[in-house]
């Protein structure tokens, strides 16, 4: 019996499209076409081993153009501005009439994919967009726009709905602004100098568990590994927030060490199974390339924290091998008996991350489970007592008496139980002054909480606002600088920069608040604080219509802000001629009263 042909393999999936091609081609072709052939080759080979890297697939290179799939959204996004900003940089040594500039489209949904070919709307839309898009530009879907916000530091224009040809529905889409291109074509840093002591970040951990829901483990464990590293004042450590920029990236070890300063990265990976749970990891020298240190840890589930401190530490054993080992077996600690309590923390940890307030109010719900299950679980305490300070500092607080009186609470209780606990101090510390206005003890367990632990990044951040509500900028500005050097591509960095403003403008160097308050705006376009800031800056420094502009963006974003509402959203002051001034600068500024 003679067989029939063999049928096509169909399968369909959601995935994200990237769309490019290069905008006047046919005029460079018919200018040149041997030239802007090889030029074009030449491109190929640089852009897509990039898309590689971004952990995409190339599905088709036809003409000048490239289509790409990923399953990371994020990790779309990411290549195409790394494209763009590769393209930029070549272009700058390439004569106006030969430049290459690619349009890049980028969007989510369901696709066919069979033997050769992918098609469907998610194809069609990504196609679409990219020919909405300007040279050198991004264009995107709602539902990127949706999928990548609060993850991503870039700001977008909104382009209303647009009627796609051959598709049916209208797509609203977002086009990356050109002055955060411009920013990100312009992060290509020198390497940071490495510090006087070994410094090492921990990148995240794979997770091996073939279950995604897991993923928040295996980011605890890293954490917690970073926490441990952390209590050695002999290392230099990367804060969690860098370090996890990498996520569900492919890196090079050796770029990763030059963009955040250190000699050592450790990567691994977790597997978690019924009962059982392994740690693997591996300690690398990022300036060469070579491993160092490789081993794998394995148990039963109740003893994941002796695990984490063996992993611990042999990495700092392999990094400093004359370290005192009672300096190691300080560096363990067991922070709750309640395995199931430990794992409400690292889910609710896991939602604070997403930076949205729907995370937030899931991370508190998360957090007081904890609390139920352990009532003495410091750690759970802190961290719900850090939410409160988030619903203040993003202005998601409703009840605020009622919301002030349980964060005092919680961050009372926190400092109770875990008074050594470097990380329960610092958002404990920052929930007392900045939520409940208990500025001197607050100050106080922060300043205690950089004594345990130098490496905590946050603890820099959160008592470099304390110095300025002490009326302390120099010293402030100080802290905010060992902040942003600790965590150099936090996602908070604006927070960092944005501290940085208000110390210089409450020391009278209104050029320099401007300058920090301008980098945080770069990070955050629509920051509520930066714009007020800027314009302040502005006022005080006699540039009159900035300043007016700044307030009228301003209050596009928040029509309601008068003067007599501003103290709702200014932090507590040691110093009343420091508010004075600051709204006296709003109102020259053209807010109104």
């Amino acid at each position: 019996m003679t067989e029939g042909p063999e049928k096509t393999r169909v399968s369909r999936r959601l995935a994200a499209i990237l769309a490019a091609d290069i905008a006047g081609y046919s005029a460079l072709m018919g200018a040149d076409e041997a030239d802007t052939v090889r030029n074009l080759k030449e491109h190929q080979a640089i852009l897509l081993p990039m898309i590689k890297e971004h952990g995409g697939r190339v599905i088709d290179t036809a003409g000048d153009g490239i289509l790409a799939e990923f399953g990371s959204v994020v990790n779309a996004a990411e290549c195409a501005v790394a494209i763009q900003r590769t393209m930029a940089e070549r272009n700058s040594d390439v004569e106006e009439s030969r430049r290459m500039r690619f349009r890049i489209g980028i969007n989510q949904g369901d696709v066919v994919f069979d033997d050769s070919r992918v098609f469907g709307d998610g194809v069609n839309v990504a196609a679409r967009l990219e020919n909405l898009a300007e040279p050198g530009g991004i264009c995107i879907s709602r539902r990127v726009y949706e999928d990548i916000s609060g993850k991503m530091q870039l700001a977008f224009v909104d382009l209303g709905e647009q009627q796609l040809k051959n598709i049916a529905q209208p797509v609203r889409v977002y086009r990356v602004s050109d002055e955060q291109l411009a920013a990100a074509r312009a992060t290509t840093k020198p390497a940071l100098a490495l510090p006087d002591k070994p410094s090492i970040a921990v990148l995240p951990f794979t997770n091996l568990s073939g279950d995604p829901e897991q993923d928040y483990f295996a980011d605890g464990m890293v954490e917690d590994i970073i926490t441990g590293l952390s209590r050695f004042r002999s290392l230099f450590v990367i804060a969690r927030n860098s370090s996890f920029t990498y996520k569900g990236r492919a890196v090079d070890v050796k770029q990763v060490g030059r963009e955040l300063g250190v000699r050592y990265l450790l990567e691994g990976s977790v597997r978690k199974s019924a009962n059982r749970i392994r740690i693997a990891g591996q300690l690398i020298d990022a300036s060469s390339g070579t491993h160092l240190w490789a081993d794998r840890f394995e148990g039963a589930i109740e003893n994941v924290f002796e695990l984490q401190d063996q992993v611990t530490a042999s990495v700092v054993g392999a990094i400093a091998p004359r370290l005192e080992q009672a300096e190691i077996e300080r560096a363990g600690r067991k922070p709750t008996e309640s395995l199931d309590a430990y794992d409400l923390l690292l889910r609710g940890l896991a939602s604070v991350y997403k930076w949205t307030r729907e995370g937030n109010e899931e991370a508190l719900r998360l957090f007081y489970r904890a609390i139920e299950l352990d009532p003495d679980f410091s750690a759970a305490y802190a961290a719900a007592a850090d939410c409160f300070s988030r619903r203040r500092g993003f202005g998601w607080l409703i009840d605020r008496e009622q919301e002030v009186a349980e964060a005092r609470r919680l961050a009372r209780r926190a400092v109770h139980l875990g008074k050594d606990d470097a990380t329960v101090l610092c958002d404990a510390g920052l929930a007392l002054a900045y939520v409940a206005g208990d500025l001197d003890d607050g100050a106080a367990f922060l300043d205690r909480a950089l004594l345990i632990n130098p490496n905590l990044a946050a603890a820099w951040l959160y008592s470099g606002w304390a110095k300025v509500w002490l009326g302390e900028p120099d010293q402030a500005i100080e802290h905010f600088a060992h902040a942003i050097r600790l965590s150099p591509i936090d996602p908070a960095l604006f927070l960092m920069q944005l501290g940085t403003a208000h110390a210089h403008f409450f020391a009278g160097r209104y050029d320099e608040a401007l300058s920090w308050a301008k980098m945080a705006l770069r990070e955050v376009p629509d920051s509520h604080a930066a714009l007020r800031a800027a314009a302040a800056s502005c006022a005080v420094a006699g540039r009159d219509e900035e300043a007016k502009k700044l307030m009228a963006r301003l209050l596009e974003i928040d029509p309601a802000l008068r003067i007599s509402t501003l103290k709702s959203v200014l932090g507590p002051s040691r110093r009343p001629e420091y508010p004075a001034k600051y709204v006296e600068a709003l109102r020259r500024a053209g807010l109104p009263e």
